[in-house]
């Protein structure tokens, strides 16, 4: 149930609609607050039933994340004037370096009244301030601009400090539902479902199941998801020390995906960047035993050798990874009952999102009575 302040603040997501996060976002949100919503695209049909369609603006532009964002910003006059007529009391952005940049722009240029809780979600904050001083300086004025921020791991919250962030709420971005333990896992089945593009480096993916089946002539690695590596990827795939033994299977719905990860003992995830990632986060809850990458926040996730193993840049041979992964093979069931507690403990949505509600509550003045803005 809503509470009392909550429920009388306008409340506006801006981001890509048409993505699942976002609508996760909103899924958490909808209850507590008056949810409108701007999305830089238009909306997964999910938001249908969610929000009302005089509360949403889609501005019909694709977004690309590390920049070049012109599209979206010939818009910015649309959506300060709709923005205006909300008369929000929070914005809230998500992914700082495009929609971040959206709504501090309304905000200054046309004097919005409300205030601004940003969302970082990984390579906004530990990769495009990186690529010039330009956008250092962007990223870092977008901060300052944020009354909160939200971070989905200490490392990138850390990193947003150094920018000027003034405050920073730390939460995984968690799950929405714990699933049931898993009846049965192959000892050997492994999963991997980041996305088949240069960041999440699948190449790496393939090269370390090839030094676990190496050993392991009973392993089987499942790829989901989709991306411009795949041709490559399933070339790779054919040549003779891993012919047979991978199946890309595309992206899957919930419930597909929810059937591999409780089949498969073993989880891999070595992108180049990273957060907390919530394939990650829903793998442990499922059980696996998760093989990542050396990156900061992977480190609060897994303790090597006791709960997952962490990979090196130079990944190990086959025998240094097969001594690496009997000891947890031998421990697989303890394991995974202590990697679902930690999810169960640490990493859901609701309650992290019910925490961040308090704290803007905290920070909203009382509204003055008046009409509701009109629909677009």
């Amino acid at each position: 149930m809503a509470s009392p302040s909550a429920a009388r603040w306008r409340h506006v997501l801006i981001g890509d609609a048409e993505s699942p996060h976002l609508l996760k976002w909103a899924r958490a949100l909808a209850p507590q607050v008056e949810l409108w919503v701007a999305s830089s695209r238009g909306f997964a049909p999910g938001f249908d039933g969610l929000v009302p369609a005089e509360r949403r603006l889609a501005l019909g532009e694709a977004v690309a994340h590390g920049g070049g964002n012109v599209g979206v910003l010939r818009r910015l006059p649309e959506l300060a004037r709709w923005l205006q007529r909300v008369d929000a009391d929070w914005l809230h952005p998500h992914y700082l370096t495009s929609h971040g940049a959206l709504a501090w722009a309304a905000k200054v240029g046309w004097r919005l009244r409300a205030q601004i809780v940003g969302s970082a979600w990984g390579s906004d904050i530990l990769v495009t301030p990186r690529r010039s001083r330009v956008m250092r300086w962007l990223t870092a004025r977008i901060l300052r601009a944020c009354a909160l921020t939200t971070s989905d791991s200490e490392h990138m919250a850390a990193e947003m400090r150094a920018l000027g962030a003034r405050e920073v709420s730390v939460f995984p971005f968690g799950l929405e539902r714990m699933p049931p333990p898993s009846p049965a896992k192959a000892p050997w089945r492994c999963f991997a479902n980041r996305g088949l593009e240069p960041i999440y480096r699948s190449e790496r993916v393939l090269e370390a199941f090839a030094a676990i089946a190496a050993t392991q002539p009973e392993a089987r690695l499942v790829v989901a998801n989709d991306g411009s590596l795949r041709p490559a990827l399933e070339a790779r795939a054919r040549q003779r020390d891993l012919a047979g033994r991978v199946s890309f299977v595309g992206r899957l719905d919930a419930a597909a995906q929810d059937r591999e990860y409780a089949e498969a003992t073993w989880y891999l995830s070595l992108p180049a960047s990273d957060s907390v990632a919530v394939s990650v986060l829903e793998a442990m809850a499922h059980g696996c035993i998760p093989l990542l990458s050396d990156l900061p926040a992977n480190h609060e996730l897994v303790r090597a050798g006791d709960n997952g193993l962490i990979l090196s840049e130079v990944l190990p041979t086959p025998a240094e990874l097969a001594a690496a992964m009997a000891p947890l093979a031998a421990r697989a069931a303890e394991i995974a009952r202590a990697n679902r507690a930690w999810v169960q403990a640490h990493g859901q949505f609701a309650p992290a999102v019910q925490g961040l509600l308090n704290q803007l509550a905290a920070r909203t003045p009382p509204r003055s009575p008046r009409c509701s803005p009109r629909s677009r």
